[in-house]
């Protein structure tokens, strides 16, 4: 049976041609890019000149590019080192936030390097009060702000470049989860007012255990790993020359094709919204679904109340398809989706995150539909 992969947001298949230009470096390129001998400088132009790939992709350039192990340390960087560097003991952030985000603030504030944590009031779709947002950074002190381009389990966007323009206004510092958004929007720093933005190569394609954190060429900020002088003393530790490659290669893929692909993928997405909607009764959707106002990639779907609700995940697992989802907490009684609990969803319906990518087909779609039909009657007839 070949399985049907519907969980994209967590991770996706690497292009061919990704792992075909890791394979040949790995090949073929093995020294080490500190020495000063002839492989090892041969290799330090590998890393460089995958920088100013992805420095040109961004409009940015390189020396604002540092390469990390992903995702959480980029965030982890620029919120901890963003924030010592300038001295701030006041962050905004929402309840909606990845765990990178979440977890390094509550570090921060039970240690004392920070004395508070304001969270930015959100709606039942997920989208953030700008209004909010305002008078949380008119009425404290410089602040921190934290808040995500598009959001992991909704898929509801943020409109950055608004939030960008008001903590220019108020001197804040800006940091931008674009973990789920980097190589599906093209994202360009000379216009977004943020200081700090990241990647996870394996969301676009890419290999696992790569990404990298933009720093504006304005901000400086210590290291948070010490050890050696790689990345221009930004990040000790020799590189990961492999999945810095393919790391580029996946982004600059992305941009070659992000209108196709934008398009087949929203028409996806339409699709089984439209499918659903027709064979389920009761069938609602976690967060925004229009195209202006969410990530075109995720759809998460909120299923009827039925019984062994639990097991909803489980029964498409052994009928082929993989997926990801759960269900709001439920006054402490369960640890859920802390997302789904902060838009207040309903905790006795279960939510089914389906994320999407160039490679799905309608074909899959109908699959799923019908799969889920089946699961769903029987249980709630049960």
């Amino acid at each position: 049976m070949n399985r049907i992969y519907l969980d994209n947001a967590a991770t996706t298949p690497l292009d061919k041609d990704v792992i075909a230009e890791m394979v040949h470096v790995m090949e073929n390129s093995y020294g080490n890019p500190s020495s000063i001998h002839a492989q090892g400088r041969e290799v330090r132009t590998l890393i460089e000149k995958s920088r100013k790939t992805v420095a040109g992709l961004l409009n940015a350039v390189p020396a604002e590019i540092f390469f990390t192990s992903g995702g959480t340390e980029a965030d982890n960087t620029a919120i901890r080192c963003g924030i010592q560097a300038f001295g701030i003991r006041h962050v905004i952030t929402s309840k909606l936030e990845h765990h990178a985000v979440e977890h390094t603030l509550n570090m921060l504030l039970q240690q004392g390097s920070i004395d508070q944590v304001s969270f930015v009031d959100v709606d039942s779709k997920g989208n953030i009060d700008t209004a909010h947002l305002e008078e949380l950074l008119k009425n404290n002190s410089r602040s921190f702000v934290s808040l995500m381009h598009a959001n992991n389990e909704l898929g509801t966007l943020t409109n950055i470049e608004k939030v960008g323009n008001l903590c220019e206004q108020y001197q804040a510092i800006f940091h931008c989860d674009t973990v789920q958004t980097m190589g599906h929007y093209r994202h360009d720093v000379r216009k977004l007012k943020a200081h700090f933005i990241v990647c996870a190569a394996h969301k676009l394609h890419g290999p696992k255990g790569v990404g990298f954190l933009y720093v504006n060429h304005n901000v400086k900020i210590k290291p948070l790993m010490y050890g050696g002088a790689q990345e221009r003393n930004m990040r000790g530790g020799t590189e990961n020359v492999y999945g810095i490659v393919g790391l580029a290669k996946a982004l600059e893929n992305a941009y070659a094709h992000m209108d196709e692909h934008q398009a087949y993928i929203q028409d996806l997405k339409d699709y089984l919204k439209g499918r659903l909607t027709e064979e389920i009764p009761g069938i609602q959707f976690n967060g925004e679904t229009d195209p202006e106002k969410s990530l075109y990639t995720i759809l998460n779907v909120s299923f009827p109340e039925m019984d062994m609700a639990d097991m909803l995940l489980f029964n498409l697992d052994i009928n082929g398809i993989s997926a990801s989802g759960g269900s709001a907490c439920s006054s402490g009684s369960n640890i859920g989706s802390h997302v789904l609990t902060a838009i207040n969803a309903d905790a006795n319906r279960p939510s089914i995150r389906f994320s999407f990518c160039k490679y799905n087909t309608k074909e899959e779609l109908d699959f799923v539909v019908s799969k889920l039909k089946t699961i769903v009657e029987q249980n709630i007839d049960a």
